[in-house]
Protein backbone atom coordinates (compact mmCIF):
# COMPACT_ATOMS: atom_id res chain seq x y z
CA UNK A 1 0.00 0.00 0.00
CA UNK A 2 3.26 2.67 1.00
CA UNK A 3 3.35 2.92 -2.65
CA UNK A 4 -0.04 4.07 -3.17
CA UNK A 5 -0.03 6.65 -0.66
CA UNK A 6 -0.88 10.20 -2.31
CA UNK A 7 -2.06 8.60 -5.76
CA UNK A 8 -5.61 7.96 -6.98
CA UNK A 9 -6.50 4.35 -6.90
CA UNK A 10 -9.77 2.43 -6.67
CA UNK A 11 -10.29 -0.38 -4.38
CA UNK A 12 -12.17 -3.42 -4.95
CA UNK A 13 -13.69 -5.74 -2.41
CA UNK A 14 -14.52 -9.76 -3.24
CA UNK A 15 -18.09 -9.18 -1.00
CA UNK A 16 -18.76 -5.85 -2.46
CA UNK A 17 -19.99 -4.82 -5.54
CA UNK A 18 -19.61 -0.97 -4.69
CA UNK A 19 -16.01 0.45 -5.77
CA UNK A 20 -13.87 3.21 -3.87
CA UNK A 21 -12.00 5.79 -6.05
CA UNK A 22 -9.97 8.24 -4.23
CA UNK A 23 -6.67 9.44 -3.18
CA UNK A 24 -4.74 6.89 -0.55
CA UNK A 25 -3.98 9.22 2.48
CA UNK A 26 -3.32 6.51 4.95
CA UNK A 27 -3.87 3.04 6.02
CA UNK A 28 -3.24 0.41 8.64
CA UNK A 29 -4.14 -3.59 8.79
CA UNK A 30 -7.79 -2.33 9.54
CA UNK A 31 -8.78 0.47 7.82
CA UNK A 32 -7.97 2.79 4.31
CA UNK A 33 -8.84 6.41 4.09
CA UNK A 34 -8.86 8.03 0.81
CA UNK A 35 -10.11 11.28 -0.52
CA UNK A 36 -12.89 10.56 -2.65
CA UNK A 37 -12.97 11.03 -6.16
CA UNK A 38 -16.40 9.49 -6.78
CA UNK A 39 -16.21 10.75 -10.40
CA UNK A 40 -14.50 12.60 -13.21
CA UNK A 41 -12.38 15.49 -11.76
CA UNK A 42 -13.76 16.11 -8.72
CA UNK A 43 -12.95 15.46 -4.47
CA UNK A 44 -15.68 14.96 -2.47
CA UNK A 45 -15.11 14.13 1.16
CA UNK A 46 -13.54 11.16 2.92
CA UNK A 47 -14.01 7.70 2.71
CA UNK A 48 -12.76 5.38 5.46
CA UNK A 49 -13.44 1.64 4.33
CA UNK A 50 -12.43 -1.59 6.47
CA UNK A 51 -9.62 -3.32 5.07
CA UNK A 52 -10.75 -6.64 4.55
CA UNK A 53 -12.07 -8.85 1.48
CA UNK A 54 -9.86 -5.95 -0.50
CA UNK A 55 -9.61 -7.45 -4.38
CA UNK A 56 -7.85 -5.45 -5.94
CA UNK A 57 -6.32 -1.85 -5.84
CA UNK A 58 -6.51 -0.70 -9.06
CA UNK A 59 -3.95 2.44 -10.73
CA UNK A 60 -3.95 2.41 -14.55
CA UNK A 61 -3.75 5.41 -17.58
CA UNK A 62 -7.12 6.52 -16.74
CA UNK A 63 -6.13 7.27 -13.07
CA UNK A 64 -2.92 8.78 -14.26
CA UNK A 65 -4.17 11.16 -16.66
CA UNK A 66 -7.56 11.62 -13.55
CA UNK A 67 -4.98 12.72 -10.97
CA UNK A 68 -2.74 14.87 -12.99
CA UNK A 69 -6.15 17.18 -13.78
CA UNK A 70 -6.81 16.59 -10.46
CA UNK A 71 -3.92 18.25 -9.47
CA UNK A 72 -3.43 21.12 -12.33
CA UNK A 73 -7.25 22.21 -10.70
CA UNK A 74 -5.16 22.94 -7.46
CA UNK A 75 -7.75 20.53 -5.77
CA UNK A 76 -6.37 18.93 -2.07
CA UNK A 77 -5.64 15.39 -2.05
CA UNK A 78 -4.77 15.04 1.57
CA UNK A 79 -6.05 15.03 4.75
CA UNK A 80 -5.94 18.73 6.53
CA UNK A 81 -5.37 16.88 10.19
CA UNK A 82 -4.56 13.24 11.48
CA UNK A 83 -7.41 10.84 11.31
CA UNK A 84 -6.69 8.08 14.03
CA UNK A 85 -7.36 4.73 12.15
CA UNK A 86 -6.63 2.80 15.30
CA UNK A 87 -10.12 1.02 15.42
CA UNK A 88 -13.69 1.93 14.98
CA UNK A 89 -14.18 3.42 18.03
CA UNK A 90 -10.85 6.26 17.54
CA UNK A 91 -12.02 6.89 14.26
CA UNK A 92 -16.36 7.39 15.02
CA UNK A 93 -14.91 9.92 17.58
CA UNK A 94 -12.55 11.67 15.77
CA UNK A 95 -15.13 12.16 13.02
CA UNK A 96 -17.93 12.65 15.38
CA UNK A 97 -16.24 15.71 17.14
CA UNK A 98 -14.78 17.27 14.02
CA UNK A 99 -17.44 16.88 11.62
CA UNK A 100 -20.93 16.57 13.77
CA UNK A 101 -22.30 14.53 10.92
CA UNK A 102 -21.21 11.26 9.26
CA UNK A 103 -22.60 8.70 7.18
CA UNK A 104 -21.98 4.78 7.69
CA UNK A 105 -22.45 1.37 5.85
CA UNK A 106 -22.45 -2.33 6.44
CA UNK A 107 -21.27 -5.34 4.24
CA UNK A 108 -25.42 -4.77 2.95
CA UNK A 109 -25.08 -2.40 -0.14
CA UNK A 110 -28.61 -1.59 0.60
CA UNK A 111 -28.24 1.14 2.92
CA UNK A 112 -25.82 3.94 3.92
CA UNK A 113 -26.98 5.21 7.62
CA UNK A 114 -26.66 9.05 8.12
CA UNK A 115 -26.47 10.56 11.51
CA UNK A 116 -24.82 11.76 14.74
CA UNK A 117 -23.34 10.12 17.32
CA UNK A 118 -25.50 9.60 20.26
CA UNK A 119 -23.15 7.14 22.38
CA UNK A 120 -21.17 3.93 21.76
CA UNK A 121 -19.39 1.14 23.57
CA UNK A 122 -18.45 -2.59 23.18
CA UNK A 123 -21.94 -3.60 21.73
CA UNK A 124 -23.05 -0.90 19.73
CA UNK A 125 -23.19 2.49 18.15
CA UNK A 126 -25.94 4.78 18.55
CA UNK A 127 -26.89 7.48 15.76
CA UNK A 128 -29.56 9.71 14.90
CA UNK A 129 -30.82 9.03 12.11
CA UNK A 130 -31.12 12.04 9.73
CA UNK A 131 -33.52 11.62 6.82
CA UNK A 132 -33.02 13.11 3.09
CA UNK A 133 -35.28 16.11 4.14
CA UNK A 134 -32.48 17.23 6.66
CA UNK A 135 -34.62 16.00 9.54
CA UNK A 136 -33.60 13.76 12.31
CA UNK A 137 -35.64 10.91 12.49
CA UNK A 138 -34.29 8.56 15.69
CA UNK A 139 -32.27 5.98 17.25
CA UNK A 140 -30.32 3.63 14.89
CA UNK A 141 -27.59 1.22 16.05
CA UNK A 142 -24.99 -0.93 14.95
CA UNK A 143 -22.72 -3.49 15.88
CA UNK A 144 -19.11 -1.72 15.86
CA UNK A 145 -17.34 -4.96 14.09
CA UNK A 146 -20.17 -4.76 11.28
CA UNK A 147 -18.85 -1.33 10.38
CA UNK A 148 -17.18 -1.54 6.93
CA UNK A 149 -17.38 2.59 5.41
CA UNK A 150 -17.38 5.44 7.19
CA UNK A 151 -17.85 8.81 5.30
CA UNK A 152 -17.69 12.28 6.11
CA UNK A 153 -17.41 15.58 4.38
CA UNK A 154 -18.75 15.38 1.48
CA UNK A 155 -20.67 18.08 -0.36
CA UNK A 156 -24.55 15.13 0.43
CA UNK A 157 -23.59 15.47 4.34
CA UNK A 158 -22.52 19.32 3.77
CA UNK A 159 -25.19 19.76 2.48
CA UNK A 160 -27.84 18.29 4.62
CA UNK A 161 -26.02 19.93 7.44
CA UNK A 162 -27.32 23.46 6.02
CA UNK A 163 -30.34 22.70 6.46
CA UNK A 164 -30.05 21.16 9.58
CA UNK A 165 -28.53 24.86 10.94
CA UNK A 166 -31.34 26.30 8.94
CA UNK A 167 -34.27 24.70 10.95
CA UNK A 168 -32.24 24.80 14.00
CA UNK A 169 -32.37 29.04 13.66
CA UNK A 170 -36.45 28.83 12.93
Amino acid sequence: MDKYLRQLITIEFDDKKEIFSGFLIDWTEDWILLKNNPVDFIIDGYTILKNKNVKAIIQDKDHEFTERVIKLKGLKTSASEIIPLKDVFSIIYFVASRYEIFHIATKSEKALYLGKLIEMDEEEVVIDFLGTEGKFEGEMSFKPSKIRVIEFDTDYINSLKLIVEEEKQK
